[in-house]
């Protein structure tokens, strides 16, 4: 996985992670933290959480072989 990869999924998480709070708590902690919705540096995280989603849509069309990293070794005996 690629460090833009890697960013991207990481954004992801945050924007679930804050989706998660809207649902059930009502609280929005990308604007608590960055100065409410329509704050220039809240619009511009939720865009990079957007286009980080986009990114890792590729990801859903991997084969499964280039995900996994580790090789698999036989058990010896």
């Amino acid at each position: 996985m690629s460090a833009i990869q890697r960013i991207a999924l990481v954004l992801t998480i945050i924007g679930a992670i804050n989706w998660g709070l809207i649902g059930f708590f009502q609280f929005d902690l990308v604007a608590a933290i960055f100065g409410g919705q329509d704050a220039a540096l809240s619009r511009i995280i939720y865009g990079l959480v957007g286009i980080a989603g986009l990114i890792n849509l590729g990801l859903l069309f991997k084969p499964t072989e280039e995900i996994e990293r580790e090789p698999h070794t036989e058990p010896t005996r």
